[in-house]
């Protein structure tokens, strides 16, 4: 059987990390990080994750401020808070939450982000970074993929990596870290051909492709390392469920490690903000970032 990778126990220890370097610039350089998060309207998941990360951004000693809009709000007034807050030198992190209200263009917004305070690592700039090799603010969910990889097998030089999506949030940005790790790197998707055999090269899978359960354990090499991204919620025995792009069941009898779902990468998201933010402000101030 598989060894379960804990994403949650992992994400706990990156926090206490993060905090005590929050703590060192706070001592030897007199100032605090700081992540402003924008919520507009009132969607439900939205306000839960947002609450989830206001309550870790200050349990790791950072600032955190939330500015809460009227679904209503104008596009106008919303790019009007992001360029006030890209001149509010205490802010050192900026977070749109999506989805946004139809009114407003998503990506007008994420552009109007200054690329030194894009913690989500959305904006083109901090895209082009990534896919040259420079040193630039990566999306969330990728960094933390990457970094339970890494807690497994050490450095990845070498492995011959499959990612299965080519999303611009999770497929793409981790395919170019993975790449920077020395991996050998496919990117599978959809019009892929001979899917399974194409991942059953893979010393390391990272599943992102958002649909349930699509990958079998007879897709696997034996003692495979598997990510498992997708977070699915389906109806099972009358109830909901939530489940990854894995079967569980079935790869974990042929996988080396996996991440469960939930519990694997989910909790590594919100930890992984706050290391952009940490990152950030350590470039804003032209320190070096405290080690991890």
């Amino acid at each position: 059987m598989a060894k379960v990778i804990d994403g949650k126990a992992f994400a706990e220890g990156l926090r206490g990390r993060i905090a005590r370097a929050v703590e060192t610039l706070k001592t030897r350089h007199g100032f605090t990080p700081g992540l402003a998060v924008v919520l507009v309207g009132e969607d439900p998941a939205s306000k839960v994750y947002v609450a989830n990360k206001a309550r870790q951004t200050v349990e790791a000693g950072m600032n955190s401020w939330e500015h809460k809009l009227a679904a209503e709000t104008s596009e106008a007034d919303v790019l009007a808070l992001v360029e006030k807050l890209n001149s509010d030198p205490a802010v050192h992190g900026i977070l749109v939450q999506l989805p946004l209200p139809r009114q407003i263009d998503s990506m007008k917004v994420l552009a109007a982000i200054s690329p030194a305070k894009d913690v989500d690592g959305f904006h083109v700039v901090n895209v082009g970074k990534l896919s040259t090799g420079q040193d630039s603010l990566v999306p969330c969910t990728p960094v933390g993929s990457v970094m339970l990889a890494k807690a497994v097998l050490g450095p990845l030089d070498g492995l011959e990596a499959v990612v299965i999506g080519r999303s611009n949030i999770v497929g793409k940005p981790v395919a170019q870290l993975l790449l920077a790790e020395n991996c050998t790197v496919t990117i599978a998707h959809s019009k892929t051909r001979d899917l399974p055999g194409v991942v059953r090269r893979a010393d390391l899978v990272i599943a992102a492709v958002g649909r349930p359960e699509m990958v079998k354990g007879d897709w696997l090499k034996p003692g495979a390392t598997v990510i498992d991204v997708g977070i699915n919620r389906i109806e099972r025995g009358g109830k909901g469920k939530l489940v990854g792009d894995c079967d569980y069941a079935s790869c974990e009898k042929v996988a080396g490690a996996i991440t469960p779902v939930p519990g694997g990468v989910g909790p590594m998201t919100i930890a992984c903000l706050l290391y952009n933010t940490l990152k950030a402000a350590c470039a804003a101030r032209g320190i070096d970032q405290p080690a991890m």
